[in-house]
């Protein structure tokens, strides 16, 4: 209600005995005990009653109010004047929705600092203000007054829209408009419903209709106004609507609360200065302090102010704020706000369960609420409810209404790629999957936003996520057994956003030198070691020993694979003369010994640094590695077996070196007696069960797929059974296992693009006898990894291509695989297996050629291959005669080849001798074919010189009869015009008349107008009349226009000497046919 006091006023109260007593409004005592006693003295109106009890309430004497309207009701009972009641009812409503209005909505039990348990709630004070208006209508309705009225229906209204029943208030409004349009209250509780319901437009209008029926209405329109220009995004206009009521009323709270606000808001634009961003963000503050002073129990000023002490660190007065805006909320929004403020203050105070009530009641309200989501996980992290945390942000950014929050997406996405209890490596695989694809969408808002604003992110936020070091990196271990390209980019972008930040990470700058060596990229690798170990000296002392130890290892191995074994070995020495316990070093010197052929030596740093580091499974793992490559592999099944009994059951290393010992053992068991066929066979399925359950163990294990599919392949559970089924087919059972091998060998190459993957898929498209494909996938082996130094590799191509050259008869296939056995040979030159190859390759390839038929072999090629086989003769004498104890290859075999070799080259020369013939005969077939097309061409060049002269000759003939039919065209020209001239001067001169009146000469038939274009086409002038006078004589009714067209295309050539080109335009039709038929 109005609080400005008017002088002079005043109520008179008649008293019984002629007496009036005058109460001076302006001067009420806070205590109404003598005002009553009048007033029931002097049995005054229900209008002196309300009147008075109105001015109590006007100065803010509510409990006195509600005294006077409660005795008046009593004193109308008694009096029997029931009639007068329902204003004092409305009167009582309208007390009990002031009580509410300064009432809590939600008394919190446990509250910490601003308790008001004591207190009653806003639903309480509405609960009475209804339980008056219903008492106020049966009133009305017993006394025969009826229900309606404007007061009745205006406090009706107030209470409705207090308790939100929008539909109801408006329709109680919109019957007080009915009667009386100009009505303000009614016509302000329409525009704040239509400002509910956002018709910011519409409501706008009866804003200002209210200040413009009263300009000094309380509460004032313009905060009504400026709300609704500030919600049709006209801010300036808004503010200075704001501005205008803060000038008309002081000391009105709520216009200052916006202005702050604004101003708070105003101070976190980018277009101005930092002086201008200060002031404005004091000016706010002072102005939300004013206005929370003014109201101390307004939510919105107490969010405000909230925020303001809980960036100044002030926990206590921030959590009485936060809890003073929960329990006076009266919007949703509000509400929310202050459950994020309280949760906030819990959080930064460490309170995680009072943080975790507080995000949930948040969430709660609005399941949507970005900022209430995100506490909500995180608090749950913190409790270690990491699916529940994952499930609150999914919910946040899922449908229905997802919400596309940056900040909640990484949240979510770092979550996800967290290794949980009880999570399955399968289900962690497919949660780091999504994981990726959640880093992905990131990345794509990022760049769509930087595309919107040119190139910068548009948010503080957007722009943090972008600069975040620690996402980057993330990214990056997420692709780590993906993709490298894509954990390169990650680890680049990380670094780049470091050193802009002026914070070079050695660890990143480290990385990335991983990636590069991995890549091969050596030398661009050994630059960031180098880099890397410059900024870890930048480093607290202790973290900067450890991250050059590590930085250090890692140049070592690019030494070695630079092959500068020198420095290698200083920088393994350097190390471990600081760390003696290094084992990857010591590792990595045993490995160089080997290389160098030391065995010896490395056996021995092995078995000292087993001593000291029994545990260590990568020692244990490369000592088996060892082993077997040592030529020791019982002793290898040995160490093996008692790392899987006494270490780890569970190591996937030693399980798939067992499995490969049992393999390996059992093949190479070439005794044939049952018991040993039955242990050989033994001896493969345990191979097969060590390998399956090193893939129980990990699924994604390349090398234990790898060895299964090679049991597969070769059949070597089935093939050495001790008997085999009748009537199977064996050439369709071994394509059937090559096939099922090479479809697990296409899934181990997805995940380990090795050599041996593509060696042993050659195995299998040479079993199924597709050569070209194996012959592809050993050449990918060779080239791409083994750089044509691998022996068995280049041993498998010669097996290809000889294979190829037998089923297609191809002498370009059997020199392939001569040039890769000899390859082999260049590598192992003591190999007889080898030279056994070689000279049977040379014999089978003059076999080959001898068979062929003379017109698909070369003589050039069988000189060749006749010396290959003479050399063949040497290397089966020398091999059948060596004289070793155990050669790999049948001596006896060796020396039929050689009696063969010789019965093969007796008909070498018959051979020779029929290839010379065809091919001296096919020579002198071609010859004489060249001598006859030769001819030929020289017979058409001299027809096609004939016919290019006689051309010529035509052509310089016509050209002549051109010449001379253009000036005979010319001279009859010259001869029509003189005889023009004649006629004109011995004609008389006549008037001049129309030109339709005009008849030619000798027919005397009317002449045709010209055309107006012929009559433009050339100036006035004494040619135009030569030319007028022509075609009068000569053309007759021809049109002159078609005429000097057709002339002008005939006679026109750009040979002839300079005519004037009017002058041929209007040639006549009857001479250029003459000329016509003169050329031709």
């Amino acid at each position: 209600m109005d609080d400005t006091a008017f002088p002079g006023r005043s109520v008179d109260i008649e008293l019984g005995g002629q007496e009036v007593i005058t109460i001076d409004l302006d001067n009420l005592d806070p205590n109404p005990d003598d005002v009553l006693d009048l007033l029931k003295d002097g049995q005054c109106t229900v209008f002196v009653w309300t009147k008075l009890a109105g001015e109590y309430w006007r100065r803010g004497y509510l409990e006195a109010a509600e005294r006077i309207a409660n005795s008046a009701i009593e004193s109308f009972q008694s009096n029997g004047s029931t009639s007068s009641l329902p204003p004092i009812y409305s009167l009582l409503a309208n007390i009990q929705i002031a009580y509410a209005r300064k009432a809590p909505k939600l008394i919190l039990k446990d509250a910490q600092q601003d308790i008001m348990v004591s207190e009653k709630s806003k639903e309480y004070y509405y609960n009475i203000a209804a339980q008056h208006l219903n008492l106020g209508e049966r009133a009305g309705a017993e006394s025969g007054e009826g229900v309606g009225g404007t007061l009745a229906f205006l406090t009706r209204g107030i209470q409705q829209l207090a308790t939100r029943s929008m539909d109801d208030a408006m329709r109680s409004f919109e019957g007080v408009l009915a009667v009386k349009p100009t009505n303000l209250v009614a016509l302000l509780g329409k525009a704040r419903i239509l400002y509910a319901r956002r018709n910011f437009r519409e409501a706008l209008r009866v804003f200002q209709d209210v200040l413009r029926y009263n300009p000094n209405c309380t509460p004032d329109p313009r905060i009504g106004i400026g709300l609704c220009l500030w919600a049709m995004d006209h801010k300036a206009k808004a503010k200075e609507a704001w501005q205008r009521s803060l000038e008309v009323n002081p000391s009105e709270w709520s216009a200052q609360l916006l202005l702050g606000l604004e101003e708070i808001n105003a101070s976190k634009t980018d277009q101005i200065s930092e002086d201008e961003k200060k002031h404005a963000f004091l000016t706010g503050t002072k102005l939300v302090e004013r206005a929370f002073h003014a109201n101390n129990r307004s939510a919105a000023a107490a969010n405000a102010l909230c925020e303001l002490f809980l960036r100044k660190g002030n926990h206590t007065r921030a959590l009485k704020l936060a809890e003073r805006t929960i329990q006076f909320a009266d919007t949703l929004a509000i509400l929310t706000e202050g459950y994020l403020r309280a949760g906030r203050v819990a959080h930064a105070s460490g309170s995680v369960s009072q943080a975790t009530k507080f995000y949930t009641s948040a969430v709660e309200g609005q399941p949507k609420n970005i900022a209430g989501a995100i506490g909500l996980a995180q608090m749950q992290a913190l409790n270690g409810e990491m699916a529940a945390a994952i499930h609150t942000l999914d919910t946040l950014i899922q449908p229905p209404n997802p919400q596309r929050a940056i900040e909640a997406t990484v949240m979510l996405a770092s979550f996800r790629a967290q290794v949980r209890p009880g999570v399955s490596s399968s289900d962690l695989t497919q949660e780091k999957v999504r994981s990726r694809e959640l880093f992905d969408r990131v990345g794509k808002d990022l760049e769509l936003e930087e595309a919107r604003t040119g190139g910068h992110p548009s948010s503080k936020i957007s722009h943090g996520i972008a600069e975040d070091v620690e996402m980057h990196v993330e990214i990056a271990r997420l692709w780590q057994e993906e993709n490298l390209d894509r954990m390169g980019k990650a680890l680049k972008e990380a670094l780049k956003i470091s050193q802009a930040a002026g914070k070079t990470d050695p660890r990143l700058i480290n990385n990335i030198g991983v990636l590069h060596h991995l890549e091969g990229n050596l030398l661009e690798a050994q630059t960031m070691y180098e880099n890397s170990l410059i900024s870890a000296t930048a480093l607290a002392t202790e973290e900067a020993e450890r991250w050059s130890t590590t930085v250090l290892y890692n140049l070592a191995r690019l030494y070695e694979d630079e092959g500068e074994d020198n420095l290698a070995k200083d920088a393994y020495e350097k190390l471990l003369s600081r760390h003696p316990e290094y084992t990857d070093a010591k590792i990595r010197q045993a490995q160089m010994l080997t290389k160098a052929n030391r065995l010896n030596d490395a056996h021995d740093l092995l078995k000292q640094t087993l001593a000291t580091q029994k545990e260590n499974a990568e020692l244990r793992a490369f000592y088996t590695y060892f082993l077997i490559h040592s030529g020791s592999p019982k002793v290898a099944k040995e160490f093996v077996f008692t790392t899987l009994k006494e270490h780890d059951k569970h190591d996937v290393y030693s399980l798939c070196a067992a499995a490969w010992i049992h393999y390996h053992q059992s093949r190479e068991n070439r005794d044939t007696n049952p018991k040993a066929l039955e242990e050989k066979k033994r001896g493969f399925q345990r191979s097969a069960e060590f390998y399956d359950r090193a893939l129980q163990l990990d699924p994604m294990c390349a090398f234990a797929a790898q060895g299964l599919a090679i049991i597969t392949a070769e059949d070597s559970l089935g093939s050495i059974a001790p008997t085999r089924t009748p009537g199977v087919d064996e050439g369709r059972k071994r394509l059937q296992n090559a096939r099922e091998a090479l479809d697990i060998f296409a899934k181990v190459r997805e995940s380990n693009n090795d050599g041996s993957v593509y060696f042993n898929i050659g195995h299998c498209y040479y079993a199924r006898d597709e050569f070209d494909r194996a012959i592809e996938s050993y050449e990918t082996a060779s080239e791409r990894f083994y750089n044509g130094q691998n022996v068995p590799v280049l041993l498998c191509l010669c097996r290809s291509w000889y294979a190829k050259a037998m089923k297609d008869q191809s002498y370009v296939a059997i020199k392939s695989a001569l040039k890769y056995a000899q390859a082999a040979l260049h590598i192992y030159p003591n190999d007889r297996a080898i030279l056994y190859n070689i000279a049977m390759i040379q014999q089978k390839s003059a076999e080959l050629l001898f068979s062929v038929k003379v017109s698909k072999r070369t003589l050039t090629d069988l000189q060749r291959v006749i010396d290959s086989a003479a050399n063949a003769q040497k290397l089966f004498a020398s091999l059948a005669a060596d004289k070793s104890a155990v050669v790999p290859y049948d001596r006896e075999i060796a020396g039929h080849r050689r009696k063969y070799g010789d019965s093969l080259l007796r008909k070498a020369e018959e051979h020779l001798a029929n290839q010379r013939k065809f091919e001296t005969e096919t020579q002198s077939r071609l010859d004489a074919a060249r001598q006859r097309r030769q001819e030929e061409k020289e017979r058409i060049e001299a027809l096609e010189r004939a016919r290019l002269e006689e051309q010529r000759i035509e052509a310089e003939k016509l050209a002549e009869e051109r010449r001379l039919a253009r000036e005979q065209a010319m001279e009859w020209t010259r001869e029509a015009r003189i005889e023009s001239d004649e006629e004109k001067e011995r004609r008389p001169k006549k008037p001049k008349k129309p030109k339709a009146d005009v008849v030619s000469g000798d027919e005397g038939e009317p002449k045709k107008k010209r055309r107006g274009k012929l009559k433009k086409a050339e100036p006035a002038s004494e040619q135009d009349d030569d030319e007028q006078a022509m075609f009068s004589e000569e053309e007759g009714v021809e049109k002159p226009a078609k005429k000097r067209i057709t002339k002008k295309r005939v006679v026109r050539d750009d040979d002839e000497e300079d005519v004037n080109p009017r002058k041929k335009q209007f040639k006549s039709k009857e001479m250029l046919s003459d000329t016509d038929e003169e050329m031709s």
